[in-house]
């Protein structure tokens, strides 16, 4: 999976955002939060945290904590995206989207169609940040967070009152529709020991 820049580390907490294809609001169009948050289960079931994310109809930003392991931070966000992008396609075309699923046909590039892609579900590349101190994080969880009240989206007045986001549980305390492990509770850990 093509990034801006491959991310030189194997642990740490990161900034994560992907993209649909054109922007296009392909995750609200099939209710596919849950896909995002099968994706999170699994990353949780490998050791690493999820420590704040939010789920917009077109794009996810998140904070995740990752654990060292034998694959590489790019892997395992081009897995995860590519485990999505499956999933958003079958229920585009269990909804009959037949003329959605052909502009995401046609958008795939010609080498990529040689490797039997296609869809072109996500943007090719995903944009990170490496969250080196706590300050950093809570500016980017801050980001996160207020992302559903900003700009043309206004899917909320305040920030916790939107269901895909881990803004409820840093502002009252109280988990939201997905728990999260709170940034604070990581910061002893050493990532680049297996757990």
């Amino acid at each position: 999976m093509p990034v801006k820049r491959s991310i030189p580390y194997t642990s740490g907490t990161f900034f994560i955002t992907f993209t649909c294809h054109r922007w296009l609001p392909l995750i609200d169009k099939v209710n596919g939060y849950d896909i995002v948050y099968k994706w999170f289960d699994y990353l949780k079931s490998k050791g690493h945290f999820i420590n704040g994310y939010v789920i917009m109809p077109n794009h996810v930003h998140t904070l995740i904590s990752f654990i060292e392991t034998k694959q590489s931070i790019n892997t395992i966000i081009g897995n995860g995206k590519r485990f999505m992008a499956y999933e958003l396609i079958e229920r585009l075309k269990q909804a009959n989207e037949m003329e959605l699923l052909e502009k995401l046909a046609e958008s795939v590039e010609e080498e990529r169609k040689k490797n039997n892609k296609k869809h072109e579900v996500w943007e090719l590349s995903f944009d990170w940040k490496e969250c080196s101190s706590l300050a950093f994080a809570n500016q980017k969880l801050d980001y996160i967070h207020g992302n559903p009240c900003r700009g043309k989206w206004n899917l909320c007045q305040h920030p916790f009152e939107y269901k895909h986001s881990s803004a409820k549980y840093y502002v009252t305390g109280e988990q939201g529709f997905y728990s999260v492990t709170n940034i604070m509770e990581i910061q002893d850990i050493d990532f680049t020991k297996k757990r």
